[in-house]
């Protein structure tokens, strides 16, 4: 039956489509891209501009050779592979394992990098220590994800292993499937749970069923020579000028930073919480345009949005502010929640203007948060260290690998503020991300009729 089902499906590739092929981006100069809508790829920020890691990587390898981009988004593996069938786009930019694109019957292009497939299932985890104990579950599995052949693979060894295949679904829809209880099991690349699994905090990894796969794009067979040697050479390059590590840093190096009962903690507290401190986020938005889930995030970090928190060491109030910065940001009273949630807003605004001009997003934000942790002259050792290692000093990927540097010694030539628990902060940093991550997902954006006219 299920074999039966992805002949059937496979056979429409052989079909061709009757609009006319797309050109070539030589030709063109416009590079079209087909892509999953999704965290793992490709979606709109809190600005409403396209954003993720498979959009970053495509703009960059289009702008090395001057060509736009034209997407052509869709949410199902089968229109996916419609629109190379119809000869619509040049490929397919989705997180994709070489199984996945044998059974779509397209190329692999370069690699991006490695993920695991596994299965997930939900808190509390069933033992699972070999096939006969996958057997007991009810599996839910996505046609296309190239997942089906591992499956079939173990069927040879435990025959009585089944499962059921879903058509037109990306790994966000089995994660939610499972989560609500429809299946005992999902198999999915485990990068892909990666990105969700803060939304998701009673999801676990139950059981590996394959070690690390490459992740690549799908192209067509009769993609030209000329392009896909453009395509092999930027990934060539990329790899080697730490493009690809940067971005992979950008979108995936938080993700595993949160423990599943601190996710939890936050989705319980902004249905129970969140909502009395609304108004006061939004307005600091209002004054500094900075997302009001950022702010948010942040509070939640700080205090688990407590207004009257309080630390040993005496900093106080939602946004847990020293009594110096504070005065700095004419507050009068630390554990109002109006004025800490705008003091710290304020205080965020200040930190990243200190900051040299040519640094980008996010990393200045994130550079910033981290400033806010330990201070701006710890920061500033920090990229001083990164410098003299040979890294960027502008690069969040790279100045939190030096900040934990700032507790060991050995740097008092290059550094001016001594010793900081450095770690503390990238810790802070990462943790917000997440926190971040989740509420751009659940809460809505604030747009008012005016707003500060700054950079979020």
């Amino acid at each position: 039956m299920i074999r039966a089902l992805c002949l059937g499906w496979l056979a429409l590739l052989a079909l061709q489509g009757c609009s006319r092929p797309v050109p070539d981006p030589d030709t063109s100069h416009e590079l079209v891209v087909s892509v999953p809508y999704g965290p793992a790829s490709f979606y709109l920020d809190s600005e409403g501009n396209p954003t993720g890691y498979t959009h970053d990587l495509v703009q960059a390898f289009a702008a090395k050779n001057n060509w736009t981009v034209k997407w052509l988004q869709t949410e199902a593996y089968s229109k996916l592979i419609d629109s190379l069938r119809g000869q619509e786009s040049h490929f397919i930019a989705a997180n994709l394992i070489p199984a996945s694109v044998d059974e779509l019957r397209l190329l692999p292009g370069p690699m991006l990098f490695e993920t695991r497939v596994v299965v997930l299932t939900r808190h509390p985890i069933p033992r699972i220590r070999n096939l006969a104990d996958l057997a007991k579950l009810k599996i839910g599995v996505a046609l296309g994800a190239g997942h089906i052949s591992l499956l079939e693979s173990a069927k040879r060894k435990y025959p009585k292993l089944q499962w059921v295949v879903l058509e037109d679904i990306f790994p966000e829809g089995l994660l939610a499937k499972l989560d609500e209880g429809e299946f005992d099991a999902v198999v999915v690349n485990e990068q892909d749970f990666d990105l969700a699994r803060n939304q998701y905090p009673a999801l676990r990894i139950a059981y590996e069923l394959s070690r690390a796969q490459p992740v690549v794009w799908a192209l067509p067979h009769g993609i030209k020579k000329s392009l896909l040697a453009k395509l092999n050479r930027f990934f060539i390059e990329a790899r080697r000028d730490g493009t690809l590590e940067q971005l992979y840093e950008r979108y995936y190096g938080h993700v595993k930073r949160l423990e599943p009962a601190d996710a939890e903690g936050i989705l319980n507290r902004r249905l129970a919480v969140l909502p009395r401190f609304h108004a006061h986020f939004r307005e600091a938005q209002e004054q500094t345009a900075l997302d009001w889930r950022l702010l948010a995030a942040i509070g939640y970090q700080e205090s688990k949005w407590d207004p009257y928190a309080t630390s040993a060491t005496g900093v106080r109030g939602l946004m847990m502010l020293t009594g110096e910065t504070a005065d700095r940001m004419g507050i009068t009273d630390r554990l109002d929640a109006r004025q800490s949630i705008i003091g710290g807003a304020k205080y965020l605004i200040l930190l990243k203007d200190a900051l040299p001009d040519r640094i980008p997003e996010p990393d200045r934000t994130w550079l910033a948060l981290a400033a806010y942790n330990q201070g701006i002259g710890h920061l500033e050792d920090a990229r001083r260290i990164a410098q003299a290692k040979g890294m960027n000093p502008d690069s969040w990927g790279d100045v939190k690998q030096a900040l934990p540097l700032l507790a060991r010694g050995g740097y008092e030539n290059v550094t001016k503020y001594g010793y900081a628990r450095g770690g503390e902060a990238v810790i802070f940093v990462e943790s917000i991300r997440n926190y971040y991550d989740i509420l751009l997902r659940l809460e809505k954006e604030h747009r008012p009729l005016l707003t500060a006219a700054r950079k979020p």
